[in-house]
């Protein structure tokens, strides 16, 4: 009987495609879980997009959104060396390769795009690129389409294939519930600080004089946290004690809350109390505690003389320093019954003043920047 005589290098070609599909299934799996590792929405764009590429082995990508008003896509994210030139571009539904895709909810592989009519040639003639092929897949939310992922320029002589496609496909499919767990965070974070700032308003309605305080403390606390090198948390954080730092006044009463002359020592040590008790009021709430610091030692001073504990220089909580800055500028810039507000440029003068002893140094800078570029 004849041996049957075996082609090995076509085993051996067959072998390595069997690893390279197993080495991509491995990359698929690691770049979801890269997606769904952050709940911020232009991060995970930005890794899709990187995912993309990096997936397809092309040379860049794009992810573009639906704007459901106007029937248009847009380029929210794009690689490569003209992104900001590629973003001004828009495209209608059924316009391009991927508007197409977004109108019939079809993915595409288009390898010869010079040679196929849908293909929008204005991208390429405005960044002086060269598309030799692309892909193209739509990201759907509960069988809507609220974007399209495409990768562009297979490296190399490649050309796009069925496979590559069952995979971007799989990755669009990981993008969307990335991105949708993004928009439901948001959507909560939003209703958050909303009814918290609804609490405040509440409080601040006790005292007819500090209208809109809340509002512009935390605004002047944004704008001198832009210039502090403080991370994301931080700065949420730092929001959340902005718009409650003065919730412990809830526990103040009326008499003395509304008094239109100076507060006697007396008053004045009940009216010390509030940071305390607003500290107490959100330690019952799981989700707020690290906006404690913020709330509890805004009142505190560098020199060791402010309130509840006295506590110095660098036992003062960044958050507490830009929130006592902010408070303080607005106190002295808004009339209250028994004084007129100060002229802002000397309620700047005052910052500088007391700058190194009762308040932060970097932290007046930074507020004071933030005040001659006109944001506060």
């Amino acid at each position: 009987m004849p041996t049957k005589k075996i082609d090995i290098n076509r085993w051996l070609d067959k072998l390595k495609r069997i690893e390279e599909k197993v080495e991509r299934l491995a990359l698929l799996s690691q770049l979801s879980q890269i997606l769904n590792s952050t709940l911020d929405h232009k991060e995970i764009q930005r890794r899709a997009m990187e995912a993309a590429t990096r997936l397809m082995k092309a040379e860049v990508g794009s992810l573009l959104l639906v704007d459901e008003e106007k029937h248009q896509l847009y380029f929210e994210v794009a690689l490569g060396d003209r992104e900001e030139d590629i973003k001004t571009i828009s495209l209608n539904f059924g316009e391009g390769i991927a508007g197409c895709v977004a109108q019939h909810g079809k993915p595409l592989i288009v390898n010869s795009p010079g040679k196929d009519p849908r293909f929008f040639k204005g991208v390429d003639e405005r960044t002086e690129f060269e598309t030799r092929n692309i892909i193209c897949v739509p990201v759907r939310v509960k069988e809507k389409i609220i974007g399209v992922l495409e990768a562009i320029n297979k490296q190399g002589k490649g050309k796009f294939d069925k496979e590559d496609l069952s995979l971007l496909n799989s990755l669009a499919d990981q993008v969307a519930i990335a991105l949708d767990n993004s928009r439901l965070y948001q959507e909560l974070e939003e209703m958050f600080f909303q009814t918290a700032e609804s609490l405040a308003d509440a409080i601040e309605k006790r005292d007819p004089y500090t209208g809109g305080h809340t509002q512009r403390v935390t605004l002047y606390s944004q704008a001198i946290a832009k210039r502090l090198q403080l991370k994301p948390l931080e700065k949420k954080w730092l929001k959340i004690a902005s718009v409650l730092h003065d919730i412990g006044k809830i526990g103040i009463e009326d008499h003395i809350l509304r008094k239109p002359e100076p507060l006697s020592p007396e008053e004045f040590d009940i009216i010390k109390r509030h940071s305390d008790m607003g500290a107490e009021i959100i330690e019952h709430i799981r989700q707020l505690r690290e906006s404690i610091p913020g709330v509890k030692y805004h009142h505190e001073q560098l020199d060791g003389k402010g309130y509840p504990d006295g506590l110095k220089g660098e036992e003062i909580p960044i958050l507490a320093k830009i929130v006592a800055v902010a408070d303080t500028y607005d106190a002295m810039t808004t009339d209250r019954p028994y004084r007129k507000a100060m002229e802002k440029e000397a309620a700047i003068e005052e910052l500088k003043r007391c700058s190194g002893t009762k308040f932060d140094k970097g932290v007046v800078e930074a507020f004071i920047q933030a005040y001659r570029r006109g944001e506060i």
